[in-house]
């Protein structure tokens, strides 16, 4: 009979929970604040340790869940080498697929970004209104400014996150064979 697992701390607990609700990457100093009351302090290195504990076992156990880092923020994802089958039952018909227009957009924005629709539509040379509209409802990009009254635009972390990339940096080299945005008039 396995011997049972030993009780995990309430610091840990605590973090594990918060990993749990966070949507989002969330910095260790972060974690450090919410779990801090007026009787005790958390410090982010006592975060940090437990974080980096969690992350190994999830590792060594090969669970299903893994534990990220990227710049300090943290954050549980599915296990890489379980994506084929998380990809099944989340997508099981109801796939929804970019249209060509919506991928051309996305690209424009990508490479270009921040820019606004007009530079947009300017290096497509339609009008990408109802495009962009559609990539912010889907969470691909969003506002990130104005500039001279129009909306500056820009990809999100879910753009990168579907693309399995960690930064833009890692797109593939394209931007030489589009114009510079400041090239486009308005």
């Amino acid at each position: 009979m396995n011997e049972p697992l030993p009780p995990v701390s309430l610091l840990r607990s605590r973090v594990e929970s918060l990993l749990l609700v966070s949507d989002e990457p969330i910095l260790t100093e972060e974690l450090a604040r919410v779990l801090s009351s007026e009787d005790e302090v958390v410090s982010d290195e006592d975060v940090r340790g437990v974080l980096i504990e969690i992350a190994d076992e999830l590792d060594m156990r090969n669970s299903g869940f893994e534990l990220r880092e990227l710049h300090d923020a943290w954050r549980l994802y599915t296990r890489r080498t379980n994506s084929d089958i998380v990809e099944a039952k989340l997508l099981d018909g109801t796939q929804q697929k970019l249209s060509r227009a919506a991928l051309e957009t996305l690209a424009v924005i990508a490479y270009r970004q921040p820019c606004t629709r007009a530079q947009v539509a300017a290096v497509r040379g339609v009008n990408c209104d109802g495009v962009i509209r559609t990539l912010t409802l889907r969470g691909l990009i969003a506002e990130t400014g104005e500039s001279s009254g129009a909306h500056l635009y820009s990809t999100t972390d879910l753009f990168l996150e579907q693309l399995g990339m960690d930064s833009l940096e890692d797109l593939p080299e394209l931007a030489p064979l589009l114009p510079e945005v400041d090239d486009i008039d308005d």
